[in-house]
């Protein structure tokens, strides 16, 4: 798990539609960076909604809000037509800023253990540092926390 007060790591992914989307490409402005686990699973879907149902005040701020999990760049187009997703999501199938930003660790399920991405929120600054870190993020309040902390 990367801490605040470290360089976010660099990524460029393919985002819904196949364009190449930079972290770089937003310094000078905050970035609200999640990653999840599955598109089209409950949990994950309800994340996504709560970071749509709240993008308006994202913007108002001046924040983008990207998702990346490791589904492909269809699953992405198909999970955000479906939930009417206006912020970006990224394809990363190879796990470059899965594993980058140490979010592909061992996971518990009804005491099987396997490898998955952990649900984890950061905010990178306007200097591509991380501000802040969730790890562990709850699907249901986690677009809303993020909001909070940064309205101060």
């Amino acid at each position: 798990m990367l801490e605040a007060g470290v360089k976010a790591p660099e990524f460029s992914l393919q985002d819904k539609d196949g364009n190449i989307v930079s972290l770089k490409d937003f310094l000078g402005k905050k970035v609200v960076v999640y990653f999840y686990p599955k598109d089209s699973t409950p949990g994950c879907t309800r994340q996504a909604c709560s970071f749509r149902n709240n993008y308006g005040e994202y913007k108002k701020m001046g924040i983008e809000v990207i998702g990346i999990s490791k589904d492909s760049v269809k699953s992405h187009a198909n999970f955000a037509a479906k939930q009417e997703l206006p912020f970006i999501l990224l394809a990363d199938p190879e796990r470059q800023a899965i594993e980058a930003y140490d979010v592909w660790q061992e996971k518990k399920l009804y005491g099987k253990v396997s490898m998955g991405v952990v649900r984890t929120t950061y905010i990178v600054d306007e200097k591509g540092m991380i501000e802040k870190a969730y790890p562990n993020a709850n699907p249901d309040t986690n677009a809303e926390e993020i909001l909070a902390y940064l309205k101060g």
